[in-house]
């Protein structure tokens, strides 16, 4: 049986987004640790907690923090990313047994998230 055009697609579209996650995450941390060290600041010196709502504001006014935690974000995210990117993938090439998987690993890891906030 030779596989379809899916079939051979998904493999190279997954080390992609694993690539473009880890590029653009360590890209942000970069200009984060630029700006941050610009202003006199110390990697060492820790920082303020993350806050979403205060993020977009963090960025638009170039300040450091906004693109350190966007890029730690990146990093933490990009692999969830891999696995819905997969998800679909099986799905469309018809292999619903792994797609079931793909969803119970996006189930654990929303688990330990949710778990996570609650305890911290």
């Amino acid at each position: 049986m030779t596989p379809g055009p899916h079939a051979t697609a998904l493999e190279p579209a997954l080390a992609r987004v694993l690539q473009a996650g880890t590029y653009l995450s360590i890209g942000l941390v970069a200009v984060g640790s630029e700006l941050l060290i610009s202003a006199g600041g110390s990697p060492l010196a820790g920082g303020p907690a993350l806050s979403l709502s205060r993020l977009p504001a963090d960025l638009l006014a170039l300040r450091p923090e906004g693109f350190l935690w966007l890029g730690v974000l990146g990093i933490v995210l990009t692999p969830a990313l891999r696995v819905v990117t997969a998800l679909l993938g099986f799905w469309r090439r018809g292999e619903r047994a792994m797609a079931v998987v793909a969803t119970l690993i996006l189930a654990v890891v929303a688990a330990g998230v949710v778990s996570g906030l609650l305890t911290g």
